[in-house]
């Protein structure tokens, strides 16, 4: 069965030259944008509950750009200005370089990796004496903080912001060949909205271990993961999946 109408769960990309959009001129296909959770950041008074002082850390380690958004967020709302000595430790470059947003680049340390958290460990090692803060989500990857600690990394977790999920009831009826989840909240969300849903031919993508590994928790097939080597992105996998199921070979 040819996939022909198909709903990202994720906001409309503002890039006009997004390749989701090339796909839908290379395969006649229909694609809807339509976030199933979004972030909501904590308030200064719910933050100070966690008894976290930003002043007590030399050094603070971004994961993602709603990490360094809101931690300069919670700066600002308590009137805490980060001293330009304070280190930025940044999974990726383009979440070092996004950090421009609030600081001024050329005058900070600042450190990246080029993938994940993985590759950043043996970067956070040569800095040992540093007291590391990871702002985080309430629904943060536990994998991540084990790394931390196996590797011996003196860290201290700050949630900061939550996932929060949205409330889809106007959306009606599930009428699509296939959905594509990017966080396993997302399938939350989905059986939150849609208590009875049912998979039966629609096809399922998922981005991410974890995201696939709910998918499969929750009873449904998985048609299309990504990450993979040839397909580092869902744009790129869902491009494959659509040159082979749609062509019929």
């Amino acid at each position: 069965m040819k996939v022909k109408k198909i709903l990202i769960s994720q906001p409309q990309p503002e890039n006009e030259k997004s390749p989701y959009f090339d796909l839908v001129s290379q395969f006649n296909v229909e694609i809807d944008f339509k976030p199933f959770i979004r972030v909501q950041g904590l308030t200064a008074s719910e933050f100070r509950k966690q008894k976290i002082y930003f002043k007590d850390y030399t050094a603070v380690i971004f994961t993602s750009k709603n990490s360094v958004d809101h931690f300069f967020r919670l700066c600002s709302e308590m009137r805490y200005t980060p001293p330009e000595s304070l280190k930025y430790f940044c999974v990726t470059e383009v979440i070092a370089l996004y950090t421009q947003k609030y600081i001024v680049y050329r005058k900070r340390k600042i450190f990246f990796g080029t993938r994940d958290l993985t590759e950043l460990i043996d970067l956070l090692k040569k800095h040992s004496g540093e007291k590391f803060l990871i702002p985080v989500s309430d629904v943060c990857k536990n994998e991540q903080h084990q790394l931390l600690e196996d590797s011996k990394i003196n860290y201290t977790k700050a949630v900061i912001y939550k996932t929060v999920h949205n409330n889809l009831s106007k959306m009606g009826e599930l009428d699509y060949d296939m959905m594509i989840f990017f966080s396993p909240e997302g399938i939350k969300s989905l059986f939150k909205n849609f208590p009875a849903f049912q998979q039966n031919n629609m096809r399922i993508g998922a981005f991410g271990n974890s995201t696939s590994q709910a998918v499969l928790d929750a009873g449904l097939r998985l048609d299309l993961q990504a990450p993979l080597p040839e397909a580092p992105s869902m744009a790129k996998a869902l491009e494959i999946y659509l040159s082979k199921n749609n062509s019929g070979k």
